[in-house]
């Protein structure tokens, strides 16, 4: 007769105790570092110390525990006005990343009304979440979800919106600026602004960037027409613009790489060739823009950084610490559909 095989118990699972223990250090030095406050508390070479002892020995915070103890659910919510653009999926992606590092989660909200009013979509935020990012929103359509008393963090959005927690803008201004001294320099004078149909800060400062800076060199033209975000409707809108009378533009300036396509098609129907009769620029630096021919030169913005920022800046407000200040800077990308204006306009 055999003997049934014996189970021996789990190893213990280490704590906090053993991980100050192996560090040298006293508990409430293991929960500042790893609770990320040590910072002005605690040297960094004690901080590395602690890191370390907590990784060999394969310690994980109980969360759940901490959770309770702080009254907080580790869970923001980010709401942007769609899904279906590449940027607010880049956006996402950032601020995800910094999140996971910090034991939270991010749950994404496409608002229902786009840029307009952002319903709460739960029964209670205050009771669901611990912060709220929104990019590329009014905060007074936020208004609904800061009702919760919730800290709120705006992305890419006005700077003279109140109430808000804290803020990360690029710097848009300087992105079109960019596109328009690359153009200036390329003999460009008569040009066509493509600008987007949807009413919000950062296509305003794009409109009022480029005005002011083709504005300032004497000789130029800048004729606005305005667009839904769609190839389709860009097309149609620089259809319009190429067709009207009077000397013809020999750059168009877009809001959006998505714009942009869309004159790339307005351009070849009407006999155009990009960009030896017509320059294009686009602004984001989506991957449609290396998927045209030719590429697009455009204005990249830091997509992921906006949202590593943002959940940076939440995990700051919650702790009572300020955020980081600054714009993130923008760069423009020049690739082939850019070029030096044709001598006597392009031909129709």
């Amino acid at each position: 007769m055999t003997s049934a095989p014996q189970s021996h118990p789990a190893p213990a699972r280490p704590t906090s105790r053993d991980v100050a223990r192996a560090a040298g250090v006293s508990q409430a030095t293991v929960s500042l570092v790893l609770g990320e406050k040590w910072r002005g508390r605690v040297s960094e070479a004690t901080a590395g110390r602690v890191r370390d002892a907590a990784q060999e020995l394969g310690y994980q915070p109980n969360l759940a525990a901490r959770s309770l103890r702080l009254g907080r659910t580790r869970t923001a919510l980010l709401v942007v006005p769609a899904l279906t653009s590449e940027f607010f999926a880049r956006v996402y992606t950032g601020a995800a990343a910094v999140a996971a590092e910090h034991g939270f989660e991010v749950v994404l909200y496409p608002s229902p009304e786009g840029t307009g009013p952002a319903r709460d979509p739960f029964a209670s935020a205050r009771a669901s979440l611990d912060g709220v990012i929104a990019s590329s929103m009014a905060a007074g359509a936020l208004d609904a979800l800061r009702g919760a008393g919730l800290p709120l963090v705006m992305l890419d959005s006005d700077p003279a919106d109140t109430g808000v927690a804290a803020r990360v803008n690029l710097d848009i201004a300087d992105g079109m600026r960019q596109v328009a001294e690359h153009l200036l320099a390329l003999g460009h004078r008569r040009f066509v602004h493509l600008a987007s149909a949807v009413d919000t800060w950062t296509f305003a400062v794009r409109a009022r960037a480029l005005h002011d800076a083709l504005g300032a060199v004497p000789g130029t033209c800048v004729r606005s027409v305005t667009a839904a975000l769609d190839v389709q409707a860009g097309r149609e809108a620089a259809e319009q613009a190429l067709a009207a009378p009077g000397a013809p533009p020999t750059a168009i300036i877009c809001d959006d790489d998505i714009l942009a396509a869309g004159a790339f098609k307005a351009a070849r129907r009407r006999g155009l060739r990009v960009p030896d009769d017509l320059s294009v620029t686009g602004f984001d630096d989506l991957a449609l823009a290396t998927a045209v021919e030719p590429e697009l030169t455009t204005v990249r913005l830091p997509a992921e950084q906006v949202g590593e920022r943002g959940m940076a800046a939440l995990l700051a407000a919650l702790d009572g610490r300020p955020a980081e200040p600054g714009s993130l800077p923008v760069r423009l990308v020049v690739r082939g559909s850019s070029a030096p204006a044709p001598v006597d306009g392009p031909r129709s």
